[in-house]
């Protein structure tokens, strides 16, 4: 199995990780209760679920392309040195970045994504050239 496929079977893990921490946040701000409900009439999040929110809705944002290139990495066959760094920076810096986007050191979540997305571009470059 390529290095890439192994990363994008992993990253299901890694969904799991942002989704129990996006869920965790907002249970302990809103309560178990109201998180039971439809959820009308919801107050705005306190600092931590609403961070907790925006960290998964910007996971979502870039895990579709990853699984994208992923995929086509290992159907075209074109798994080489590129497309394994590639994923593997996508996949540590996501890793990186829940944690990073709960800690006020300026310019670190950033940064953290910066570096995640050099890792698509090294995988689109790789499967696509």
């Amino acid at each position: 199995m390529s290095t890439e496929l192994t990363l994008l079977i992993w990253s299901a893990v890694l969904a799991l990780g942002y989704v129990v921490v996006q869920s965790t946040a907002y249970r302990l701000d809103y309560g178990i209760v109201f998180a039971g409900t439809q959820r009308d009439n919801e107050r705005p999040p306190n600092k931590w679920a609403a961070r907790g929110n925006k960290a998964l809705r910007n996971f979502l944002e870039t895990y579709a392309i990853f699984i994208a290139l992923a995929v086509a990495t290992e159907i075209a066959g074109r798994s080489d040195g590129l497309t394994q760094w590639g994923a593997q920076i996508w996949f540590w810096a996501r890793w990186a970045y829940l944690p990073a986007y709960f800690i006020d050191i300026p310019f670190l979540r950033s940064g953290i994504w910066t570096v995640s997305m050099i890792g698509l571009v090294m995988l689109f470059v790789g499967v696509a050239f």
